[in-house]
């Protein structure tokens, strides 16, 4: 399921959330060379999904309607798959329909990619999982240099790779060809989705908790854990964490949330709804040895003038990256966690690349940081691009903060541009998938 979608059906409304304690200890930067990715030819859009440890970088990329590149509600026109090494672009395909994507995906260290692409075999039951509007069926996929393979589902038509770890572990989602009873009725896809762990070539069903039908995983460290979340087409969801194929609801507030990255530490990111049920907003577990159980060690404040946000990646280093988003429903500012600290990337970006960074995704164990980041000024202005940003220990004179502070102004479209982009909406209140 397309990232942007998911994010949109949980309820986003203004409120303020509080620290619950400091956590890490991490390295410190003054600032960052950032490096425009820049877009494939003919395409408006492009985001860093991973960055692995070499500093190779994973990328989705293609075409939005103008504007829509960083709302919550925006639906690709078009889709393409891509790594960029050293600063050169590698396309990895498709399987055989027109596009690919990879809303959670990952490289890892041995520069194997996972994803999900389109074929070109049109979904019996009118689904539309790869999110193009095409309801081509959409497979989960493994990219090795220099070939695509699909991985089996459970049974059903349809699947998502999320992540892959340096020992080839996968996770994600797959169908298994039930209905799903939770989904109200006319729901387009509305098959079960379950979480999915593929080893050697073989799809595993994850268990969910709560009796819940439906779940996503959305990553997998090098020791096998996992983080993701279970629920239902209609109802709140719950954070997991897979140990050994055994399910644990990670904790919160009451009001539910979801697991999103974890590092070889036991340290989970993801986001958890506010105890008022008003908002949601970035949060940390950590792993209790010994235990099978997690601990909601921190909930991250917000941005001033940000509604909500999630923490989306982490490393080693206990730094952590993410994004939040404003009223109006845009992605507004990446940030960086450490040292107990939510700093906004932007005042840690030169003003030179003319980059202003709204979503940062993954760090890697050097502090790399990939996202994406609206273009200020000049001949691509109000374009999103991938961007790479790498810590460096000197002053970035003029910060694009400063350069730029009404940078995300001129991207808002008008009311009827969005509401030819919005599909599907879930019921408000919840977490819903």
């Amino acid at each position: 399921m397309n990232m942007f979608k998911q994010l949109r059906y949980l309820w986003m409304p203004c409120a303020t959330v509080f620290a619950l304690t400091c956590f890490g200890n991490a390295f410190a930067q003054v600032s960052y060379q950032v490096t425009d990715l820049g877009v494939p030819k003919n395409d408006n859009y492009s985001m860093v999904m991973s960055v692995n440890d070499e500093g190779w970088s994973e990328i989705m990329a293609g075409n939005f309607l103008p504007g829509q590149g960083d709302s919550l509600s925006g639906v690709p026109l078009n889709g393409r798959a891509l790594i960029n090494v050293d600063g050169y672009y590698v396309d990895l395909g498709t399987l055989g329909g027109p596009n690919s994507w990879m809303n959670f995906g990952e490289i890892n260290d041995l520069a194997q990619v996972v994803g999900d692409s389109e074929t070109a075999v049109p979904d019996p039951n009118g689904e539309d999982i790869c999110g193009f509007g095409t309801h081509l069926t959409c497979l989960p996929f493994l990219w090795q240099p220099f070939q695509m393979s699909a991985l089996p589902t459970l049974g059903g038509n349809n699947g998502e790779a999320s992540a892959i770890n340096n020992h080839g572990q996968i996770v994600g989602m797959a169908e298994n060809g039930a209905v799903d009873t939770s989904c109200q009725a006319g729901t387009t896809n509305n098959r079960v989705q379950l979480p999915v762990l593929w080893e050697n070539g073989k799809a595993h069903a994850l268990p969910t908790v709560d009796g819940d039908p439906d779940g996503f995983a959305f990553w997998i460290n090098d020791l096998g854990q996992a983080v993701g979340y279970s629920g239902n087409c209609s109802g709140p969801i719950h954070g997991i964490l897979w140990e050994n194929r055994t399910a644990s609801a990670l904790s919160d507030l009451g009001t539910g949330g979801f697991g999103e990255n974890i590092n070889n530490q036991g340290q989970i990111v993801g986001t958890v709804g506010s105890a008022d049920g008003t908002t949601q907003t970035g949060a940390i577990w950590q792993i209790v040895k010994g235990t099978g159980t997690t601990k909601l060690t921190t909930v991250l404040g917000l941005l001033p003038g940000d509604v909500a946000g999630i923490a989306f990646g982490n490393n080693n280093q206990d730094q952590v990256v993410g994004g939040e988003w404003n009223s109006n429903f845009y992605w507004s500012h990446a940030f960086i966690w450490q040292n107990g600290v939510m700093t906004d990337l932007n005042t840690l970006f030169p003003a030179g690349p003319s980059l202003f960074a709204t979503f940062a995704a993954k760090i890697n164990s050097r502090g790399q940081i990939g996202g994406m980041a609206i273009v200020c000024s000049g001949p691509h202005q109000g374009e999103m691009h991938a961007f790479l940003a790498t810590p460096v220990k000197q002053s970035a004179g003029e910060s694009i903060a400063q350069a730029a502070p009404n940078c995300l102004e001129s991207n808002f479209p008008a009311a009827d541009a969005v509401s030819r982009l919005l599909k599907k909406s879930g019921p408000g209140g919840q977490f819903v998938r």
